[in-house]
């Protein structure tokens, strides 16, 4: 999402999108404006029915935000959003970087304590520096860690940060590089991004943490992604991103089950309820993507949603 939107854009952003979703949800084919009307009416109606946790959500250094994902929530029925600030694409991630974008999520969180959950960064090439903010960071609140792609997950440096979210009872989100067999690996993911065999290789060595592979609809093999991780029941799959298949949350629900799934919206927030909304799935299921099963990775360290 553009980091830089007026009020002015967000509101016409919206009325785009909503349009969006009414074509989306085949609902075309009018007679008239008030069939038009009433379907769009119908089919908010059916995104707000359902309560609703945003998994993998971002804010950032702009006068906008985090007011502006507060305004796409409210639209789109987000009861709370699992925020971070991971540092700049190739940068060197410094502990001063790191506590930077964490400062950010503190003063967010502190300032909209119902709407938001924070979640800290860190990078681990700086051991003592990075398990001194994640202490510095749980005594504000945070639930647990985002990790970007400075380090990879399999990455011993790990270790440690692994083992101590295992004591916590908190769940590790993690970026999974653009690209593999079936598209061109994105040339701009740094040598260290996760790839899906760097959750397989961790979540065999720690069967006991949980981990989060992020944004199945962020670009990348989600058919290859979903193969490789189910036989691992402690990683979950957020569907978050901007590229989202038709079939991909049928795929992913056939191949995990319908406890392992996380909706999310990466801050494509639309699109990010819309293909929810728009995947087969029965209302159980629907509740639990949109809600119980991240409730659930949330109550295990008393941290949950009432």
């Amino acid at each position: 999402m553009t980091q830089a939107m007026t009020r002015r854009k967000f509101f016409s952003n919206a009325a785009v999108s909503a349009s969006g979703l009414v074509v989306g949800a085949n609902l075309v084919g009018f007679s008239s404006k008030e069939e038009h009307v009433k379907a769009e009416n119908d089919l908010m109606a059916e995104v707000l029915k359902y309560r609703k946790i945003d998994s993998h959500a971002h804010v950032y250094f702009t006068e906008d935000s985090p007011e502006i994902q507060i305004d796409f929530a409210d639209r789109l029925g987000i009861n709370k959003l699992v925020i971070s600030r991971p540092m700049a694409p190739g940068s060197r991630g410094l502990p001063e970087e790191f506590k930077q974008c964490n400062d950010l999520i503190i003063d967010i969180v502190s300032r909209f304590p119902d709407r938001f959950i924070g979640q800290p960064t860190i990078n681990p090439t700086y051991p003592k520096a990075s398990m001194d903010e994640i202490d510095r960071c749980l005594d504000h609140g945070m639930v647990g860690l985002k990790l970007y792609n400075h380090v990879k997950l399999s990455d011993p440096l790990f270790y440690p940060v692994i083992e101590k979210f295992i004591d916590l009872k908190m769940i590790i989100l993690m970026h999974m590089g653009i690209g593999k067999s079936r598209v061109v690996f994105d040339a701009r993911e740094p040598e260290n991004v996760s790839t899906p065999e760097d959750f397989v290789i961790t979540a065999e060595r720690y069967p006991e943490a949980m981990f989060q592979l992020a944004h199945l609809g962020g670009g990348g093999d989600w058919l290859d992604a979903c193969k490789a991780v189910k036989p691992y029941p402690n990683v979950y799959v957020d569907v978050s991103g901007s590229n989202n298949e038709a079939d991909m949350i049928s795929f992913a629900m056939e191949q995990l089950g319908e406890d392992r799934l996380f909706f999310g919206c990466d801050n494509s927030f639309f699109q990010g309820v819309g293909h929810v909304l728009a995947a087969n799935l029965n209302e159980t299921q629907r509740k639990k993507l949109f809600f119980e099963n991240y409730n659930t990775i949330l109550r295990k360290s008393g941290n949950n949603v009432d």
